[in-house]
Parts: C-alpha cells; sequence; structure tokens
C-alpha cells in the first residue's frame, strides 16, 4: 500500500470509527503537508463558531422581504389560492393562535419586524425574521447580530443568464445534500480531505500552546485548535491540524478517572496495549510497518490528548453555561426550550453542544493551555423540510433562537469575563429551498440567508444583497433576476467571501486567504470584505 492510499484509508477510518466502547477515535489523521505558519496578528483571544444547519435551511421563512411588493409576491407563491396547505407565514402584528392546527401558520403568530441601517442596495426594502426568532431579533437589535443576504456556492458571480448556459462555470452537483455540504466547508464536493476552518487553523497554529514547549507544545496546537462537540466534517481539517472530537457533555477517555473497573494498573495495561506506549512514552512494541506507526501515532494521540482535556475540563453544575448545582446537561433548565409547536419545554441539542464549546473555551482559561485562535462546529439536523414545513422548520428555528441566545448569554458571563467580542458565532447549510411549495413542504434551492453573531460583528444590519422576489407566470417563470425554477435564489454573494471576511477578522493575512479560497479572486477585490466585522 502507498503512503497515499495508506493514509487516505486511516483519514476515512478516523473518521467513523472508534477505539472500543471507551474512547472514540477522536484525532484525525492529518495530511503530511504543512502548511506556511504566520503570526495570528491582534492580540488577545479569538474564535470561530460554525453552527451547520443540516438539510438544507428555508431562508425565505426566516429572513423575510415585508416591503409591500416582496410581500405581495411571498403571499402569491406560499399562500396559493388552489387551496394547497399555506407555507407563508402570517403578517407582523397578528398574534398566535394556539387553537389552530400544527401545521398552520396561524399557530406561529406574524413574522418579527428588524430594522436595518439603510445601506443603498436596500433602499425601500422591509425585513423581518421568523416568529419563532424572538431572542435572534433582541441580539439582532442590540447590535449583536446581523444578517448576511443570499450567500452560497459559487465559482464566479453568476446572472441568470450564465445559469441557462451551459458553458458558464458553476458549482458541480447542486441541490446534492453531501456535496453542497462539503462544498460550502471545502468549495469542493463529498470526498474532500481539507475545509476553510482547517485550513485556518493551520496557519494559525503556530501562535497557540504559548508557554508550552516540545511534544506538550506540539500535541496541544495539532489538537486542539480544531475542536468539536458534534460529528466530524471537513471544514475542522487541515493539512496540519487534527481536529478533537469530544462527546457532547463530557471529553472521552478510556475508562473513568485512570482506572478501569477502580484499577489503575488495569487502565495502564489497556492504555499500553493501545498506544504501545510505556509509562515514560516510549514505545513497548516497535510497529512493524508504516501502516501500524499511524495506528500507534493516532492512538497515542488521542490518550495523550484526553488526559490533557480530562482532568481540567470546566464542570458541570456552574454557572454560568450551567444551572447552579445541575451536574447533568440533559436536566438543566437552561439547556431547554418551549417548543412552538406542543408548547413543551424540551432540551435542546443544539444549547448542549454550545455550552460545551464554552466549557472547552474556558478550559484554556483554567489550564493555561495558551490557546489564542481556535476553531469550533457545531451541528443541527432537521432541515430538510420536504413536508410539514410550517411545524418541523418553526421548530428548528426555535431551537435556533434559544441556542445562540444561550450562547450569547454565557459568553457574556465567562469566568475570564465577557467573551463576546472574542467568539465571533456563524449559521451555515448547504443550500436554501425552493420558493414554492410541493404540497406542505419545499424542495432544495441554493441560496440562503445566513446569521452572524457576536461582539465584534457590526449588527443591526443586512448584508450583502437581498433577492428580489417575484410571482411565476403561467408557465413557472420568474421574472425576478435572483430567481430560477420554483423560486430557487442564484447566490449573489459566494462562500468564499464570507470565509474572507470571517478568516481577515481571525487574523489570517489577505494573501493567505487568497491561496485558502479558490474562488475567491473572481470577485471584486473591493467585495471581498462584507463589512460585517469590526477590526
Amino acid at each position: 500500500m502507498s503512503n497515499v492510499s495508506r493514509r487516505h484509508f486511516l483519514r476515512q477510518a478516523a473518521f467513523s470509527s472508534s477505539l472500543g466502547t471507551a474512547l472514540p477515535m477522536a484525532l484525525n489523521l492529518s495530511a503530511i503537508t504543512q502548511a506556511a505558519a504566520q503570526s495570528t496578528g491582534s492580540g488577545g483571544y479569538r474564535a470561530l463558531v460554525c453552527v451547520f444547519l443540516t438539510g438544507g435551511n428555508d431562508a425565505f421563512n426566516t429572513v423575510l422581504a415585508t416591503d409591500t411588493t416582496s410581500w405581495n409576491h411571498y403571499q402569491n407563491t406560499r399562500k396559493p389560492a388552489d387551496g394547497s396547505v399555506p407555507i407563508a407565514l402570517p403578517q407582523a402584528g397578528v398574534a398566535p393562535n394556539s387553537s389552530a392546527t400544527s401545521t398552520s401558520p396561524d399557530r406561529l403568530g406574524g413574522v418579527l419586524p428588524i430594522a436595518h441601517a439603510g445601506r443603498a442596495v436596500h433602499t425601500g426594502r422591509q425585513f423581518a425574521m421568523h416568529p419563532a426568532l424572538t431572542q435572534a431579533r433582541s441580539l439582532y437589535q442590540a447590535g449583536r447580530m446581523a444578517v448576511l443576504a443570499n450567500v452560497g456556492t459559487l465559482t464566479r458571480p453568476t446572472t441568470k443568464t450564465d445559469w441557462s448556459d451551459a458553458r458558464a462555470s458553476k458549482p458541480t452537483k447542486l441541490f446534492s445534500h453531501n456535496d453542497q455540504q462539503s462544498t460550502w466547508q471545502s468549495f469542493r464536493p463529498e470526498g474532500a480531505s481539507a475545509g476553510w476552518g482547517g485550513l485556518m487553523g493551520d496557519l494559525l497554529m503556530s501562535g497557540n500552546a504559548t508557554g508550552r514547549t516540545g511534544a506538550e507544545a506540539a500535541l496541544i496546537k495539532k489538537s486542539f485548535t480544531c475542536m468539536t462537540p458534534a460529528g466530524q466534517s471537513v471544514w475542522l481539517s487541515g493539512r496540519n491540524v487534527i481536529p478533537y472530537q469530544s462527546h457532547p457533555t463530557n471529553v472521552m477517555q478510556l475508562g473513568y478517572e485512570k482506572g478501569i473497573y477502580s484499577n489503575s494498573r488495569l487502565y495502564q495495561g489497556v492504555a499500553n496495549i493501545m498506544g504501545q506506549l510505556s509509562q515514560s512514552g516510549t514505545p513497548v512494541v516497535a510497529p512493524r510497518n508504516l501502516f501500524a506507526a499511524d495506528m500507534q501515532n493516532i492512538t497515542q494521540r488521542g490518550l495523550q490528548a484526553a488526559e490533557l482535556l480530562g482532568s481540567s475540563l470546566s464542570a458541570l453544575g456552574s454557572a454560568p453555561w450551567s444551572t447552579s448545582g445541575v451536574g447533568d446537561a440533559y436536566l438543566d433548565p437552561l439547556l431547554k426550550y418551549t417548543s412552538p409547536v406542543s408548547g413543551m419545554s424540551k432540551i435542546n441539542p443544539l444549547a448542549v453542544q454550545l455550552q460545551m464549546v464554552a466549557r472547552l473555551i474556558d478550559t484554556n482559561r483554567g489550564t493555561n493551555l495558551g490557546m489564542n485562535r481556535q476553531f469550533f462546529m457545531v451541528n443541527m439536523g432537521g432541515f430538510d423540510t420536504h413536508s410539514s414545513q410550517i411545524s418541523e422548520h418553526a421548530e428548528r428555528m426555535a431551537q435556533l433562537d434559544h441556542a445562540l441566545a444561550y450562547f450569547d448569554r454565557v459568553l457574556g458571563g465567562m469566568p475570564a469575563g465577557d467573551m463576546r467580542s472574542q467568539v465571533t458565532t456563524f449559521t451555515a447549510s448547504e443550500f436554501g429551498r425552493t420558493f414554492t411549495s410541493n404540497g406542505d413542504g419545499t424542495d432544495h434551492g441554493w441560496g440562503g440567508h445566513q446569521l452572524i453573531m457576536g461582539g465584534a460583528v457590526i449588527g443591526t444590519e443586512v448584508y450583502g444583497t437581498f433577492p428580489t422576489y417575484s410571482t411565476a407566470n403561467t408557465s413557472g417563470v420568474f421574472s425576478s433576476p435572483d430567481q430560477i425554477q420554483n423560486g430557487v435564489l442564484i447566490p449573489t454573494t459566494s462562500v468564499d467571501q464570507y470565509a474572507y471576511t470571517l478568516g481577515k477578522w481571525m487574523g489570517v493575512s489577505d494573501s493567505n486567504l487568497q491561496a485558502i479560497l479558490p474562488n475567491l479572486s473572481q470577485f471584486n477585490s473591493s467585495s471581498y470584505d462584507l463589512g460585517f466585522m469590526r477590526a
């Protein structure tokens, strides 16, 4: 087996397998290629947190244009006169009707108007958020949240004419979940090995592990620059960083408190076999081939990283991330949201993940790991709303709303002080959805709207260019230059520009960003930075 194929196999194994039931494969095998390191630039800690909305979020019901012309087109399309199930939300000011069925928009109440600073491109436009985004609207109005309109995967600026031209460059495998998730995260369809978050981590990891030296510093840089309490994703994978995957509520370790069945000698024996390490850290058995050597190195790193974090992870049951004295995340009232459909209080899996992110950030303070730049990713599924659009999407919006507001409050009360200006949280989703209904749901689209939250965000504004709505004619053709079949949006802002703006705030240089973002040069350089972040 060649070195390349061997390493490819191990990378795939690290994504999907585990070392028994006690220790998951927490660390991906990185490629050999070393990225050129750079200074982190601005002093102080900074982190990006990606909230990936898996399934394709319906942008048309997340952030809406409500000026008269736009609203009429929205109602014409999403509240059809043919008697099919309406998927149009009620206008602003309509009170929720608790006696309405769970599939009725009336149960949710009217959309929530939001102000904007009046960028020239949006003159005469009015906007609103989904009725379940009450706390998100408050964050937006307080200046700690912004909207980025109609962003998506692009290889170059694309017009409606380009869409109809088979010769015009467009992203491959549009409308495919797996491929567009990968393209959003890595600019390549499924099978990519490195994402833009991980590649930024490659460049910035040299500024981490300050105060640590030698092998320990190398382990901290590679393992803790990119982290997730959710499943692995290509966005965090670099060519040198090795994304660390924790459990949603703790750091997975071999045994319990360095014991298996309360036996420390048994723990050491199993650790020796798994990592082929002696107590001094030298190999017990020399690997017989390169394949075994790579597997041994992965296991060693996993055990060492878990040991570094496990004994010092900020505990549950303490403020600000927990209700005082509640040591079980799944019982904590702070992590529960109220369903807009049933009215019941439910645990919010997204909030649980963000709680873990906050604890991991705080562990940097408690253990003096010396981290200056970090990348985190969390995930929420359920956005593929081909049916039950109104109730299913409302449930996801309520979870997102609660989780973002929870995370904002936690960051504002961290033991190290208010960290909201040091952590920027942003949403992403593989695509938007159709403007039209398929009966009581929507199908796969392209462009969509995203939310950016943090103290460094220049909020209370809609960035990018909000699309123009239209109503299809009798042939199903939409007249808007922004809409193709079924009212799907052609993105007017690229993922490259979105990533550039976030990466620049993290301290990645312009030249390195241009090297990471393959399509950026196809856009006007004056539009690289979308303007939603403070320096």
